[in-house]
Formats: C-alpha cells, structure tokens, sequence
C-alpha cells in the first residue's frame, strides 16, 4: 500500500476508482466474476429442467470482507490456533501481554510504542 501512494496520485486512484464503476471490477473480482459466468454456463448444459445456476452460485465470499473489531479478529485467530492445535503462548492464555486495549494506534496499554519496549 505504500509503495501504491508514493506511486500514484490521489487523482489518478480516483480516476481509477470511477473507471472500475463505470467498467466493472479489476483484478482477482473481475476474474472470480468471469469464471463464475463460465462455470454457470457448463452447469447448465450439464443439468436438467429445474433451477438454472447462476454465476453467483460459484463465486466464492471471501472472508476479507467481513467487518470485525478487534476482539472478534482475536477470538477467530484463537479458534483457528486452537482447531490446528497450536498453543496461546501470550500471558495467561489470555493475550494480555501483547494486546492493544484501545490506546493510541501502535502504542500498548502503558503508552509505550510496541518497538520500543523491545529494545
């Protein structure tokens, strides 16, 4: 993202942005949508009477999507360490040590910025 902003212009990202509306999506969207359009057309054929397919039917919802806060973010991971069986090694498995309770952006519960207490 920030090679993106030293190389383009808020007015060329949103020319760009007004062009996908006007176009459609660009990039990995814009592929899922075009294989989902070919996919549903070999559905069909392939099927009997009944429901049609439809290109929606086989495009995937990505879970990036979704809007969580923090808390909702920290309990996903916790569940998708602990289905791998993987061990929560923060302080009192509870995440305590390293978690930001609602400072400043990059600064832990004591003020301090994260790099610095590592020094």
């Amino acid at each position: 993202m920030a090679e993106l902003l030293a190389r383009v212009s808020s007015a060329e990202l949103t020319e760009w942005m007004a062009y996908e509306r006007i176009t459609g999506p660009l990039g990995p969207e814009r592929g899922d949508a075009l294989h989902g359009i070919l996919t549903a057309t070999v559905a069909n054929t392939a099927r009997s009477k009944g429901r049609k397919a439809r290109p929606q039917d086989f495009i995937p919802q990505w879970a990036g999507k979704v809007r969580q806060d923090w808390t909702e973010m920290l309990a996903a991971v916790r569940a998708a360490n602990r289905a791998m069986g993987g061990a929560d090694l923060t302080e009192h498995g509870r995440g305590d040590a390293d978690v930001d309770h609602g400072g400043a952006p990059g600064r832990g519960r004591h003020g301090r910025r994260r790099a610095d207490r590592r020094r």
